[in-house]
């Protein structure tokens, strides 16, 4: 593309993503778009490009053709500075109980396929740093949430999956650090979003899209490692999770 840093978003129609695809424009990064839909992407790339003099290139994706994850990233022919994993599948706690099919497609999208698709973008890194005498810095971002910190009747699939995808970041951070590539958890709260619309939550524990990819931004910036966002549920999930199983399992029956 030219001498900008290059962020890769995946899942860039959520509505987190399109936040954080602001935010990296203004601060002067050619994008990279992946999603399964692109098409409500154009009108985005071309007022973005004109605006703040960068590229964008709009790439379809689909997180769960496995089979095709290795070909996508080839042919992308550049190694992001930046890679935001910002996909995800809720459904309902009912439909993923009653579905093994639905379930399994939580589990897939969530954790998974991440899996496959973050591995593959890594190892590219891990080889461009070892061929250059002097490393470059590359980060990987990942979405989960704090569902994944403990297991609660609502949504404990969808909290196995993000535990899951939590603790593979975390190994992820360990193996890679040494080859100068920093992974960043993201452990959203309750945020108004398209994939939380069916859900009630109090009004006072709302978050917004566009928090969330303030904070995401400032945390790549700052090459932090784990951030809870909005920043009071580090302490709500500090207190939930010392409760003895006894007691969470009794606060949290029947809800």
């Amino acid at each position: 593309m030219d001498n900008k840093k290059t962020a890769l978003i995946l899942g860039a129609n959520s509505d987190i993503a399109k936040k954080l695809i602001y935010i990296f424009a203004t601060n002067q990064h050619n994008l990279i778009l992946a999603a399964r839909d692109t098409n409500n992407l154009h009108t985005l790339k071309s007022d973005l490009e004109i605006k703040f003099n960068i590229n964008i290139k709009l790439v379809k994706f689909d997180i769960l053709e496995l089979n095709n994850h290795v070909n996508f990233y080839n042919k992308l022919q550049i190694t992001p500075d930046v890679v935001v994993a910002a996909i995800g599948l809720l459904g309902t706690q009912k439909e993923a109980f009653n579905n093994f099919s639905f379930a399994k497609k939580v589990i897939d999208t969530n954790l998974t396929s991440q899996i496959s698709i973050l591995d593959i973008i890594a190892k590219d890194m891990i080889q461009k740093n070892s061929n250059i005498k002097k490393s470059k810095k590359y980060t990987i971002i990942g979405i989960s949430s704090v569902a994944g910190d403990r297991g609660r009747p609502q949504n404990h699939t969808y909290g196995a999956a993000k535990s899951g995808f939590s603790t593979y970041l975390s190994g992820l951070r360990a193996t890679l650090k040494r080859n100068n590539i920093n992974v960043i958890t993201i452990k959203p709260g309750f945020i108004e979003t398209k994939m939380t619309s069916h859900m009630k939550f109090p009004k006072i524990l709302k978050g917004n899209p566009e928090k969330v990819a303030k904070d995401i931004y400032k945390s790549y910036v700052k090459s932090k490692y784990v951030i809870y966002t909005p920043y009071y549920w580090y302490f709500i999930m500090t207190f939930i999770k010392i409760l003895p199983e006894w007691l969470f399992v009794k606060l949290t029956a029947f809800k």
